[in-house]
């Protein structure tokens, strides 16, 4: 879900990996990753057998480079073969967090996107025997891989990031155009990321509860908020022009930069959801940066150069952004293997709250 700085062209999973936090020796051996005592090692020994594994299947040679680019929901590698001069990137799921069919579904919307909407999205790339989910099977235990294009480009720098969010609300509302006109072909099916799925009763990255840092007055503040969270996204409604496809996860590091373009990548947590979300999850992890105002404007007036955005889903960011970050409280207290949620902690959920204070005091 995420890219690590100052990396081009990177595709990964999840939120801010750290730069070279992986790098691969001669023969496939990881180097710095496997520090001892590296919460990553004894996950990564789960996922690296699978990386090599599908190699053949991809038309990879056994001795190609495969280094890790982000360990997440997934763990995403780049894949390099010299002598072919060809790089791509590849994805291998984690088991039970998508249901049957949901992998392909969220690559035919992905492909559709390219097709008819014409935005800048990485190419799928097929097997050998032309599938574009590959099942590969290391022992007893089965898992889901996918091979996508390697992109060129940078995460947006800080410089100007007030104009990559104008021409982001564009892209988004390109996707969201899409999404309402789209036949979805048949068995499409994608989660959905309403409250209980984000932070209710079935939340899909664990309880924000158990966040880090989660004390009696985070408690409190924290169950006081999402308590109003509920009452407004119940009053704000799920009508088709609000709730639909969305992408869920904008974020700055799952865009790069080539020029005047943008591309967006990481369409694994694609799904049902509200479509204000995905200009929260566009300043993740940024919530409480001054500047947030300022590219949540932007942002609205490049979405209104493609469709109609009303005022009441307007006065909803608020609303949208405390969900993102209470999602990522969440996030980070189960995912503590994770890259982010090595670098990120109670200071995380400590900002979290400091947002909520000025959402229930009604300055959003």
């Amino acid at each position: 879900m995420s890219e690590p700085k100052g990396r081009g062209g990177a595709w990964t999973e999840e939120p801010a990996t750290r730069e070279g936090a992986a790098h691969e020796r001669p023969g496939g051996e990881r180097g710095a990753l496997s520090g001892t005592g590296n919460p990553q090692e004894a996950v990564l020994r789960g996922y690296d057998p699978f990386a090599r594994a599908a190699l053949e299947p991809f038309g990879f040679p056994a001795d190609a480079h495969v280094a890790l680019l982000s360990l997440s929901e997934n763990a995403t590698y780049r894949i390099d073969d010299p002598a072919a001069s060809r790089t791509a990137v590849l994805r291998v799921h984690r088991t039970g967090y998508h249901p049957p069919g949901a992998v392909a579904s969220e690559l035919a919307w992905l492909q559709a996107l390219r097709a008819d909407e014409g935005l800048l999205t990485p190419a799928v790339y097929r097997a050998a025997d032309g599938r574009d989910v590959v099942d590969v099977t290391v022992g007893d235990l089965t898992r889901q891989t996918v091979l996508f294009e390697w992109l060129a480009g940078t995460e947006p720098h800080e410089d100007h990031l007030a104009e990559k969010f104008e021409l982001l609300g564009e892209i988004c509302a390109r996707m969201h155009r899409h999404a309402r006109a789209w036949r979805r072909p048949a068995g499409f099916v994608r989660f959905d990321w309403d409250f209980d799925c984000c932070v209710g009763d079935t939340p899909r990255w664990g309880r924000w509860q158990d966040g880090v840092g989660i004390g009696k007055q985070e408690l409190a503040t924290l169950t006081a908020a999402a308590a109003l969270l509920r009452r407004r996204l119940d009053a704000y409604g799920r009508g088709p022009d609000r709730f639909g496809l969305i992408h869920a996860d904008v974020r700055l590091a799952n865009l790069l930069v080539d020029g005047a373009d943008i591309q967006v990548i990481d369409f694994d947590d694609c799904g049902f959801g509200w479509f204000m979300f995905d200009l929260a999850t566009a300043v993740s992890f940024i919530e409480h940066d001054p500047r947030v105002p300022e590219l949540c404007d932007a942002w609205v007036r490049g979405y209104r150069r493609v469709m109609p955005l009303a005022e009441p889903d307007v006065a909803e960011i608020p609303t949208f952004v405390l969900l993102r970050r209470l999602q990522l409280v969440a996030w980070i207290g189960s995912h503590r293997f994770a890259d982010a949620a090595l670098e990120l902690g109670a200071e995380f959920t400590a900002g979290c709250c400091a947002i909520a204070d000025r959402y229930l005091s009604g300055v959003g």
